[in-house]
């Protein structure tokens, strides 16, 4: 009778049929036999390690118990609704792996004292699940049960779920809301659970920068095996592994197993009568409830904890400024956060105010880096903005606001108030927009581009370089643009690339060069290129330089590479040398542009002697600093001088790119101005009436800094000369919270793993500049010092029992760049200077394993190497420059 009818209802009428198939006949899931008590063995463990294994073996333990299973109702309409009772008993506790006395925790020890009475009571009470067609509807048990008791329940119950038929669908269960995939062949079902799709109550955060991440990896794999309708056995397992982008050694794997055996039937309780599942349940036992299936937080408590003052009096030792260059620094750090992020604002105040003068400013890193609600409420109440003598803690939480590892609309919303407000240094009204820009792109790139905090600092960052007449205040909205890499900012640089101002231009071409090459129009290419041939006036040379820096990075055509070649012999003496330097860099160092240019150097017209043989001592050099299979760490150095000899742009990267994903690390660029008149020399053509100047501006870890003014006008450089001690001007000094992952896994046993990863960087990177009118010498120097922790936690807490496994490096490094430049005569005499000293690398593998009781068992094990220092190579050119420099000052 169905041959008539239109395809789509011979497709439902199939559908209908196999639906109603499945409600009588054939069984969707399991199912159980009437009047029958199935014996059960049941297994649960849980293994924590580092990811490669370690020679004495993972920490955990394992928890075993009979379970007795009986069908207590069964819906009258189909056999596939079924009401099942579940009762846990002859529970047991051991280590998870084979152990002497001395290393096993629970040696000793029962069930009881260990799980305690009530605990153990709650977990042997009979509870119920409601099964229909192999899914779990409802979850049965004692709201006043310990959350950790229910979800160990839940983590049996999830043993009980599965299909018949193969396909994909979404569950709930103890995990939370998942997509399995079902492989179902005669007698055997394969569920896997793609936990990436997992929608739990329990989120967590990350750090933005992929370069500084986690990475995760995860599976959960459960074979049922059936007899009679029924589970023989399940066996399944989960396992996670977290490692740091930037070394994969130092990883951590969690490994779930769970494993449920038939070991006998017996004659069991007759089936209950009732109309529907909440009736029967009513009747059986009016205090039990309908739970819920996915997990329960669980709240862990710290016995004997100290309080946050005391950890701080415990820590602030380390945290002094003459301890930050030690990794018990950036560790002290890391660990002082953990317990402010437990901190109420009330404990995180009389911390801030009991801090000694010198360590308050690493308490302001700590705090603020914390990014809680209580946290930013203590910052804000205790500094002042009006009071211009609180400037170095203000700037301290502005940057630890610019570095943030997961910035909410609350910190940005923050800042905008305080620009609103009165406030009392200009250099912190300038920090207050730039620091915003930062976090209007962080916000934007995990998609919360629209909140109202976000708009509201768009429109003031991208409206401010137009509102304004002031020169500072153009370049604090330039360099805020800079730092939130909007799209629709593009238009706005593109104009001030072509600013009469020099310090504009260099701004806008520097934040279009952090662009993605494909936001880079033919009108941007156009503009950037008419800099750079000066087709419309008369551009200083450092401007220049960084448009052609732009074009060379950004995709050139054949014709921007050739007119870029046919520059060269009609530039200015020094930019002759850092233009032929620039591209020589480029073929050497194989970057993107390498081909076109080498396409358009077979034109002999553009490639001929008289161009590529100029003299001077401007250059440009590229190289790496480390090189592994998990990060590659690159440097340039790019230098470029005055006709006079005295040096005009110093501009030092260093950049890390770890699994496609890129990171600026450090750009610390140095601009010096105007001062041939010191030794009676003649400005370049378009810098006659130049300001004297020199400024230091530092970019670290993908955010720009306030730039920083070693002197300004003549008189001030004729008092600075005089009084020049040599001595480096601090640009940044602090702590950062570099890597920061935080999460909770939802284990299917009903354990939760609490994961933390986190990275602190101790920092100080200062630079000077010294100019000897005796020895006509000039000296510029970059000093950056560095103590780095990276710490990976894994923890599992049942309140009773609990073990983890920390893996963790650390390291203290310097890095020295130092230029001398002689400029008695013609050429001068340059030698540039990068210097690492030897420094420390140590790993660190911990275990641990307790007790509620206080008992713990804990194991360390570390290895140590010293990487030799090393002086980074430059060109060839530079080294014999270096050997007349030290030879003629000897």
């Amino acid at each position: 009778h169905c041959r008539n009818y239109q395809s789509l209802e011979i497709i439902l009428h199939l559908c209908a049929c196999t639906v109603s198939g499945v409600s009588s006949g054939v069984a969707a899931g399991p199912r159980l036999n009437n009047n029958q008590l199935y014996k059960l063995r049941y297994t649960t463990e849980v293994l924590l390690d580092r990811a490669r294994g370690s020679r004495e073996g993972s920490t955990g333990y394992r928890i075993s118990s009979d379970v007795a299973v009986h069908l207590v109702w069964r819906g009258p309409s189909s056999k596939d609704d079924q009401l099942i009772q579940l009762a846990i008993s002859n529970v047991r506790l051991e280590p998870a792996a084979e152990r002497p006395e001395k290393k096993n925790v629970l040696h000793g020890a029962t069930t009881e004292s260990i799980l305690g009475k009530n605990k153990l009571a709650a977990l042997t009470k009979p509870f119920l699940v409601h099964l229909k067609n192999g899914k779990t509807k409802a979850f049965y048990s004692y709201w006043a049960e310990p959350a950790t008791i229910k979800n160990l329940k839940r983590g049996l119950v999830s043993l009980l779920q599965f299909q018949l038929y193969s396909g994909k669908v979404v569950e709930n269960d103890v995990s939370g809301r998942c997509t399995v995939q079902y492989q179902a062949t005669q007698g055997q079902v394969t569920r896997t659970k793609l936990l990436e799709t997992c929608k739990a109550s329990e989120t967590g955060f990350t750090t933005h920068s992929k370069v500084l991440g986690v990475s995760k990896k995860s599976s959960s794999v459960t074979v049922f095996r059936l007899e009679d309708g029924f589970i023989k056995t399940a066996e399944a397992e989960e396992t996670h592994t977290l490692a740091v982008n930037a070394r994969r050694s130092a990883a951590t794997k969690v490994t779930s197993r769970q494993t449920l055996v038939l070991v006998g039937k017996d004659a069991g309780p007759p089936e209950r009568a009732g109309k529907d599942v909440t009736e029967v349940v009513k009747s059986i036992d009016d205090k039990l409830a309908a739970v819920g299936i996915a997990a329960e937080k669980v709240k862990s408590k710290c016995k004997g904890c100290p309080s946050l003052l005391e950890h701080w009096q415990a820590v602030q030792k380390q945290l002094e400024p003459a301890s930050l260059s030690k990794a018990m620094a950036p560790r002290s750090f890391l660990a002082l956060i953990q317990s402010i992020r437990k901190a109420s604002k009330d404990e995180i105040l009389k911390v801030l105010k009991s801090a000694s003068k010198t360590a308050l400013p690493q308490a302001v890193d700590a705090v603020t880096s914390s990014q809680t609600p209580a946290s930013l409420d203590a910052m804000l109440e205790f500094l002042n903005f009006t009071d211009a003598k609180g400037l170095v803690l203000q700037e301290r939480f502005l940057y630890a606001c610019g570095f943030a590892s997961h910035p909410n609309e609350r910190m940005l919303q923050a800042l905008l108030d305080i620009n609103k407000g009165k406030i009392g240094s200009r250099d912190i009204k300038e920090s207050v927009v730039i620091i915003m820009g930062a976090l209007v792109h962080k916000l934007c790139l995990k998609g919360s581009c629209s909140l109202p905090a976000v708009m509201q600092a768009k429109k003031l960052i991208l409206e401010g370089p137009e509102s304004t007449k002031d020169e500072a205040e153009v370049q604090m909205y330039l360099l805020a643009l800079k730092n939130c890499l909007l799209p629709e900012a593009i238009p706005i640089l593109t104009k001030f690339a072509e600013s009469e101002v020099g310090s504009y231009s260099i701004i806008a071409l520097t934040a279009l060069q952090r662009y993605d090459v494909g936001l880079m129009t033919s009108e941007v290419k156009q503009t950037v290129n008419r800099v750079y041939h000066q087709n419309l006036r008369i551009y200083e040379k450092n401007v220049r330089a960084a448009a052609a820096d732009v074009i060379l990075s950004s995709n050139p055509s054949y014709m921007e590479v050739k007119n870029l070649l046919l520059s060269i012999g009609n530039l200015p003496h020094e930019m002759n040398k850092y233009m032929l330097s620039k591209i020589q860099d480029i073929l050497r160092f194989e970057m993107p542009a390498s081909k076109v240019i080498q396409q358009a150097m077979k034109d002999m017209i553009s490639h001929n002697y008289n161009r590529f043989a100029k003299v001077g001592s401007s250059s440009a050099f590229s190289g790496f600093m480390a090189r592994s299979a998990d990060l590659t760490s690159t440097y340039s150095l790019d230098i470029l001088y005055s006709g006079s000899g005295i040096m005009r742009s110093s501009n030092m990267n260093i950049y890390g790119s770890s699994n496609g994903a890129m990171l600026h690390g450090l750009q610390v660029a140095i601009e010096a101005q105007g001062l041939e008149s010191l030794i009676a020399a003649t400005p370049d053509a378009g810098e006659e009436d130049l300001e004297s100047f020199a400024g230091m501006s530092a970019l670290l870890f993908d955010v720009q800094l306030r730039p920083v003014t070693f002197f300004k006008g003549y008189s001030d450089l004729m008092s600075k000369m005089f009084s020049m001690t040599g001595d480096p001007i601090n640009v940044v000094k602090g702590l950062i919270l570099l890597t920061d992952h935080s999460e909770v896994i939802q284990l299917q046993s009903g354990l939760k793993v609490s994961s933390e990863f986190q990275g602190g960087l101790a920092i100080d990177i200062s630079g000077g500049m010294e100019i000897s009118l005796w020895y006509r010498e000039s000296k510029t120097s970059v000093n950056n010092r560095g103590a780095l922790v990276v710490a990976g936690n894994v923890t599992v807490d049942m309140d009773f029992l609990r073990a983890g496994v920390e893996v963790s490096f650390e390291t203290e490094a310097s890095l020295d760049f130092i230029t001398t430049v002689q400029f008695s005569e013609y050429p001068f005499l340059v030698c540039m200077q990068m210097d690492k000293a030897t420094f420390p690398f140590r790993e660190f593998l911990s275990k641990y394993e307790s007790t509620s009781s206080g008992k713990i068992v804990t194991s360390r094990r570390s290895r140590k190497q010293l990487v030799p220092g090393s002086e980074f190579p430059l060109h060839q050119e530079n080294s014999n420059m270096c050997n007349k420099v030290f030879d003629s000052s000897w």
